[in-house]
């Protein structure tokens, strides 16, 4: 417990209490532990209202689960849902093989925090043991009110199987799921939110939770059959198709702690519109989560949930591929040794346009999108799969076109067969949208997509074969200071896509050598900053620092993330900065690398090792340098420098 919460401010809140947690033994690896606290913050705050936030993470650097308690007296401005200050914090710590005891003792947690007499009485508690005998007491209570509650839903069970009529006087049911990213609070405290306030309305529910511990209480077909109304209150996907016909109502899992009469009394009313699964449509009218995103948001999901499932096709075939490379050089190229991987990864990569089709295609229209998509993609990915037949394929562009044109090809054969009988249902999924589907996307593909598309890939492939150093240069600054705008966000990934684009076509590993060296930039120029400026970076920045030297090697971006959070002008800025200059310095050495993952570990099998390490070292070491001398000294330095002196 911290019992006085120094913090003022959020980053500070969350420093404070890991640091704790690392003090205790409860974590080995505060930067770990912190990374995937703050990448659950970027979801959605944890600050749920009424003075509370729960902030909580599952990793590997948990040793024990665990909660922190922590009371703040002045508040802290914690973005929470109501805008208000947090003075309650309890920040879960799960470890990576938590057992069901744990999770269920978490889950019991969250559960009681809806109880608003145990929150007031925890603001005014003094001590550690006034904490715990609260809890202790809240807990007792709430076992005894759920032991009453199984006791009466046996005798309501065991009346209704002696009656041969139905209860006229039955209470009126709904049925709810929640969920949210981690499963950990959030998803437990709408549950019990929820069950209270239908007790209290005098309404039945049954609550599906879908946790780290699995599913529990799954709604079977009776249930959702019988209830008058279905609440989702979820951030994440759960299994829509079993709602089909019922009014649902689907909101973030924060509206099921914090408007559970709202919910229960839409749902009660029926006045939610009626979810059809067919139809692809938003379950909730102009409040549903379709509708609240924007369009370039839903494609950008749909293209990332294309692009996540393509990648370990490109990494596992491209790193065979690179080492059968490095095998040729030593052993030649009729080896067997090398003619293998070779083989193996040349047919994981012959899957990347296919597979990156059939997966946006399946974000847009689910699974009766799935086959039609796949198909679309190994004809982008065919040079004669086109009326006009050419020696280039339509490639990746024409792979992203085909997985677009499946998805919402089947959304429309879902429109137009809605109102087909009941009674041919089962036809759909199992005739009408894998033919019907298969033909649409075939046709366009044949007769528009290919052809165009063709001209263009050959145009871009001519392009980047035939590209002066100059050019080339500015194309490597580009795409190096695209890696370090957002550290894995659209920018990112369109650069990183953009050049594996150019290395399917073109076999060409040069613009992947521009973007791995761009996206190691942003982790080892943290690290240098914090390695020779200590004085402008907390303790905790130093350590992760420490860790970002790895991080950055290993091109792995993301390692720079909590930097940006924290100070995103000074990062990202010194970030892009080193970033261009390292893509543009491959270009104009002519570094070539085989392979579309690794960092430092691949440099041997680059054409140039040497220029390869130039090209991000140096480009790191000018925005550390930058980072250094730009960020300012901290407020609270001298007084660390004063105190360590006073200790020493």
């Amino acid at each position: 417990m911290i019992m006085d919460l120094k913090a003022t401010t959020k980053r500070e809140a969350i420093d404070e209490m890991v640091h704790q947690y690392y003090d205790k033994g409860i974590i080995d690896d505060e930067d770990l532990y912190k990374q995937d606290i703050l990448k659950r913050e970027a979801q959605s705050t944890t600050g749920i209202g009424d003075g509370i936030a729960m902030p909580h993470a599952k990793n590997k650097a948990v040793k024990r689960a665990t909660v922190l308690f922590a009371k703040s007296q002045k508040g802290v401005d914690y973005d929470a849902l109501d805008g208000q200050p947090v003075y309650l914090f309890f920040m879960i710590a799960a470890p990576e093989g938590a057992n069901n005891a744990h999770l269920q003792a978490l889950a019991a947690l969250s559960s009681l925090l809806i109880d608003p007499n145990l929150v007031a009485a925890l603001k005014k508690a003094t001590t550690p043991d006034e904490v715990q005998t609260l809890f202790a007491d809240a807990q007792a209570k709430k076992e005894a009110e759920d032991a009453a509650d199984e006791a009466a839903e046996k005798e309501k069970e065991a009346k209704a199987a002696q009656e041969s009529t139905p209860d006229e006087s039955q209470k009126p049911f709904v049925v709810a799921v929640t969920a949210c990213p981690t499963g950990i609070a959030h998803t437990y405290m709408a549950e019990a939110a929820l069950k209270k306030q239908a007790a209290e309305m005098g309404v039945d529910i049954k609550v599906e939770t879908n946790g780290s511990e699995g599913v529990k209480h799954l709604l079977s077909a009776s249930d959702i059959d019988r209830a008058q109304g279905v609440i989702i209150a979820a951030d994440k996907k759960v299994k829509m198709a079993r709602f089909d016909g019922k009014h649902l109502l689907n909101r973030p899992v924060t509206d099921g702690i914090n408007k559970p009469e709202e919910l229960i009394d839409t749902a009660l009313k029926q006045s939610a519109p009626i979810y059809h699964a067919e139809g692809g449509a938003s379950a909730d009218g102009d409040e549903g989560k379709a509708e609240q995103r924007s369009v370039g948001s839903q494609i950008y999901a749909n293209l990332m949930n294309g692009i996540s499932n393509m990648l370990p096709f490109v990494v596992g075939g491209g790193i065979l591929m690179a080492i059968s490379f490095l095998i040729e050089r030593f052993t030649g190229g009729n080896s067997t040794w090398f003619i293998f991987p070779n083989q193996i990864g040349t047919y994981a990569f012959n899957f990347l346009i296919p597979i990156l089709a059939a997966y946006i295609a399946e974000s847009i229209g689910d699974r009766p999108a799935l086959m039609p998509g796949f198909v679309g993609g190994f004809m982008a990915a065919t040079p004669a799969a086109s009326f006009f037949p050419s020696k280039s394929p339509a490639g990746f562009l024409g792979g992203l076109a085909a997985g677009f044109i499946a998805g919402y090809a089947v959304l429309g054969l879902k429109k137009l067969f809605k109102h087909l009988p009941h009674s041919l249902d089962g036809l759909k999924p199992i005739l009408i949208f894998p033919v019907l589907g298969l033909l649409v996307v075939g046709a366009i593909m044949y007769f528009a997509v290919d052809p165009v598309f063709a001209v263009i890939n050959a145009g871009i492939t001519s392009f980047l074969k035939g590209m002066g150093t100059g050019n080339a240069v500015i194309l490597g600054v580009v795409l190096g200071g695209m890696m370090s705008i957002d550290m894995g966000g659209p920018f990112n990934k369109a650069a990183y896509t953009f050049a594996i684009g150019a290395y399917t076509a073109t076999g060409d590993g040069t613009l992947m050598a521009a973007v791995m060296a761009g996206g190691m930039v942003p982790p080892l120029a943290t690290a240098i900053a914090t390695t020779f400026w200590k004085n402008k970076f907390t303790p905790d920045e130093r350590r992760a620092g420490i860790s970002n030297y790895v991080l950055g090697a290993s091109f792995i971006t993301e390692g720079a993330i909590p930097f940006a959070a924290g100070d995103p002008l000074h990062v990202i800025v010194s970030s892009v900065i080193g970033s261009a200059i390292a893509g543009g310095l491959t270009q104009l050495w002519h570094v070539n690398v085989p392979a579309p993952h690794g960092g430092i570990f691949v440099v041997f099998l680059a054409n140039h090792p040497l220029f390869y390490l130039l090209s991000f070292a140096i480009g790191a070491i000018i925005a550390g340098v930058i980072l250094g001398l730009w960020r300012p000294v901290r407020k609270d330095a001298d007084v660390e420098t004063q105190t360590a002196s006073d200790a020493a």
